[in-house]
């Protein structure tokens, strides 16, 4: 009797272990190259950064973003949200508790504000120097955590 509960409550693990691996493969990985417009490979042109990997589309990027890190750091710290390797904790532009009705999209994320204020500023900016205000060096360590890496 203990052997077949032992063995269904393995087939039930085994089952329950087998649909989250499926699930995760399933999830489309989106990123975008930070240095190039193009999408993003998911492993095998990557580089860390912050503890956490940014992605490229092509193996002459990963040198571009070497050579000049910091021309390419704003869109380094958004893929690092896209991603879900970043968590916002904050408000990127007061470094406040975050307001979640103030959530826009910025970029290819959604980023939450401590206040109207806030978004307003952000929402008057477009393209460029909408992500330079949410996600430059100084916005993303004032707003955002790097999610330490589960082993």
């Amino acid at each position: 009797m203990i052997r077949r509960i032992s063995l269904v409550a393995s087939l039930v693990l085994f089952a329950f272990v087998s649909s989250l691996i499926a699930e995760e493969a399933k999830k489309e990985f989106k990123a975008s190259c930070i240095v190039a417009p193009k999408k993003a490979a998911k492993e095998d042109k990557s580089l860390e950064y912050k503890g956490a990997k940014v992605y490229f589309c092509c193996g002459g990027c990963p040198d571009a973003f070497k050579k000049d890190t910091a021309k390419y750091a704003t869109r380094a710290n958004m893929q690092l949200v896209q991603t879900g390797q970043a968590k916002e904790v904050k408000c990127p532009l007061s470094g406040a508790d975050l307001n979640p009705a103030t959530k826009i999209k910025v970029g290819d994320v959604e980023v939450c504000f401590c206040c109207d204020k806030c978004k307003g500023k952000t929402e008057a900016l477009k393209g460029d120097e909408q992500l330079e205000l949410v996600f430059s060096d100084k916005a993303f360590d004032k707003g955002f955590k790097v999610e330490k890496a589960k082993k």
